[in-house]
């Protein structure tokens, strides 16, 4: 669909990734019966209700946030762009309003702790205002990788009639399938004498999740192989939230809109894993539970599966509640699965399909476990100096490339003309962790040493590194009298006497990171001993491997 010379002239404001994502769902029908971002009448009854306003089931707030430089109001239209600055749609604006959002996570999340990805998001990603309205489609957004598996719900519902569907199971994930979930979806066709539609997610997820590059091709490997006589695979653009119950009800209103007339609700259903005592943040079938509860009104049958367990005496699985007392089951997690690929070890036939195995293999060796070690703290902290030093014993120690990204330097070739303020200071580090995670993604070790005086874009950055690799904070704990002590530009001095502005720990803040990975505080500490603690966890954690004649 082209743009009309009625909406050409409307200003235009792009959409974050997430925004996208969701802002397809909306045009498309998979987010009926919303028809535009939800206004504030609407978050609040879905906040307290799991309804809109006027009483429709919908239990996950989709909004369009914004930040202060919106400067937009009620009854304005404008165009709203992807990233590229594509149109998609036009956005009729009837409320902009601030959200609560430590009442946001207690109702969606069941939790403010930011160990929670989807409080996280919430919390450090999320403007600080919500703009809510009616829209209208310009253009879906465009469509780049596996063309032949993404269907609008319209076309799947065609589909399902043109080949004599008449009973459709859907099937969530976000990670690969194995024999296990083979088996679930095997047995759940046979129980209700039922196709099956394989839909997994391919928006944005949560971090450490496989790669969607790789998860689709190991789908296509168990589908052909496998599942043709009686599955379809179909990709699912959504931008998850991991809101555990509420989520599934979400999940299965989107399949009754993809024209399913029955949805698998697993154990721990949308579940972010655990919080920070170490207790998961949903009981293992909430999820299932508040899914049946509403499961008449959405019109869509809800198939509340067991956890099945593998057997080695009986050589089959079997749901948990059938396994005889005092029997041992077999079971591998996805952590120790990650480090049998890495050591080479074997992967039991009896765990997943050889070709989903070697898809795997693949996807993890394409990553190349790459790591940025990101080094903040005060000014005159220490952060350059073991930064380098660092690099030269990762070069001594191993043979992956390193790059040192010291702020100094960034600030001279990618950040030239940015000033002091917070939000160039956040440009600044934004800019790094953009190269970080492309040397992260390409399987490199990255080392970090920028002062990031605020949480919120260190934040960030973890977030999108984390996506293509590992993430390590280190802390530069050096008492602030320390670094004036060690300052040989004088800049703390001038700082005091007010001839300096924006001085980190002076006359602006340092904001102490929450869970950094290592701290160190090089007033008690030798250099050497710091740069030790940083190689001891990266061995530790298998991120490096040290040659043998070297170590």
């Amino acid at each position: 669909m082209s743009i009309s010379d009625e909406l050409i002239k409307l200003p235009r404001w792009s959409l974050t990734p997430r925004q996208v994502f969701d802002l397809g769902l909306i045009i498309n029908g998979g987010f009926s019966p919303l028809t535009g971002f939800l206004t504030e009448a609407d978050y609040l009854s879905v906040l307290k209700d799991l309804r809109l306003a006027n009483g429709v089931l919908w239990p996950i707030p989709v909004v369009l946030d914004v930040g202060p430089n919106f400067s937009y109001k009620p009854g304005d239209e404008i165009i709203l762009c992807d990233g590229f600055g594509n149109p998609l749609a036009s956005l009729a604006i009837d409320s902009i309003y601030r959200p609560d959002k430590d009442w946001e996570a207690e109702q969606v999340f069941q939790t403010k702790s930011l160990f929670h990805p989807g409080v996280r998001f919430l919390m450090t990603e999320l403007g600080s205002r919500y703009v809510g309205g009616r829209l209208r489609a310009i253009n879906s957004p465009p469509i780049y990788d596996f063309g032949e598996l993404r269907y609008h719900p319209h076309e799947l519902k065609q589909w399902f009639i043109d080949n004599g569907w008449v009973k459709v199971i859907a099937f969530q994930t976000r990670n690969p399938i194995h024999r296990a979930h083979y088996e679930l979806m095997r047995r759940a066709a046979e129980l209700v004498n039922a196709k099956v539609l394989i839909h997994p997610v391919v928006g944005l997820t949560k971090d450490g999740d496989i790669d969607y590059v790789t998860r689709v091709k190991s789908y296509q490997q168990v589908y052909r192989n496998y599942m043709t006589d009686f599955a379809k695979l179909a990709l699912l653009p959504l931008a998850m939230r991991m809101a555990g119950p509420r989520e599934a009800v979400w999940h299965a209103i989107i399949r009754k809109n993809y024209g399913c007339t029955h949805f698998i609700v697993g154990r721990d259903h949308a579940g972010p894993g655990k919080d920070e005592q170490g207790r998961p943040f949903y009981g293992e079938y909430q999820a299932q539970q508040l899914a049946i509860q509403y499961e008449q009104e959405i019109g869509i049958k809800i198939i509340a599966q067991e956890e099945l367990l593998y057997l080695e005496n009986l050589k089959r699985y079997v749901p948990r509640s059938e396994v005889p007392q005092g029997q041992s089951t077999q079971t591998i997690s996805g952590t120790d699965l990650r480090r049998r690929f890495r050591l080479g070890d074997n992967i039991p036939e009896w765990f997943s399909f050889p070709e989903v195995l070697a898809e795997l293999r693949r996807g993890i060796a394409r990553e190349g476990h790459g790591v940025t070690n990101f080094f903040t703290g005060l000014p005159s902290s220490g952060k350059s100096t073991i930064a380098h030093l660092l690099q030269a014993r990762l070069l001594e120690l191993q043979y992956k490339k390193i790059t040192v990204l010291d702020g100094d330097l960034v600030r001279h070739y990618l950040s030239r003309g940015l000033g002091f303020s917070r939000d160039d200071r956040n440009i600044n580090i934004e800019r790094i962790g953009f190269v970080a995670s492309e040397i992260t993604k390409h399987g490199g070790i990255c080392v970090c040493a920028a002062i990031a005086p605020y949480q919120e874009v260190r934040e960030r950055n973890r977030r999108l590194i984390s996506q293509h690799g590992t993430y390590i904070e280190v802390y530069l704990a050096t008492p602030p009298a320390v670094c004036e002590q060690r300052d040989v530009k004088g800049l703390y001095r001038r700082a005091t006497r007010g001839e300096l502005k924006n001085f980190t720990g002076v006359n602006d803040p340092y904001e102490v990171p929450h869970n950094p990975e290592i701290i160190l505080d090089t007033s008690v500490k030798s250099q050497s001993q710091c740069v030790d603690e940083v190689v001891n966890y990266l061995v530790a954690k298998q991120l490096i491997e040290v040659e043998k004649s070297l170590s």
